[in-house]
């Protein structure tokens, strides 16, 4: 479990499990959302909802764990600007993490008997 800030006097926080974090990957939903610019304001974290509720509204949307993703997190009545920005450095380093927690495993020798 992980929290982000959500507001800038540290009084609001949301919870991010690891399911929320497999789900953002399984859907590429932080893949370019982000300008060239790197500014998360309103606007991106509205463009996120709206990708997020189309894909609500297809089959996907049969999904438990994205609807789970909705709920606790991008629908959270904390999530503003700057908790999608958090959420987005949040989801960077958990992914740098996973590929070298996958490169090491990949490196190990299988033991035999």
């Amino acid at each position: 479990m992980h929290k982000i800030q959500a507001n800038a006097s540290g009084t609001r926080n949301i919870e991010i499990e690891e399911s929320h974090l497999y789900t953002i990957r399984k859907y590429a939903l932080l893949s370019n959302l982000v300008g060239s610019t790197g500014i998360v304001d309103e606007d991106i974290l509205d463009r996120l909802r709206f990708n997020v509720r189309s894909l609500l509204e297809s089959e996907a949307g049969k999904d438990k764990a994205l609807l789970d993703l909705c709920l606790d997190v991008v629908y959270n009545q904390n999530m503003k600007a700057l908790g999608l920005n958090n959420l987005v450095k949040l989801y960077r380093d958990w992914l740098t993490r996973l590929d070298e927690n996958t490169a090491m495993q990949e490196k190990q020798p299988e033991l035999t008997d």
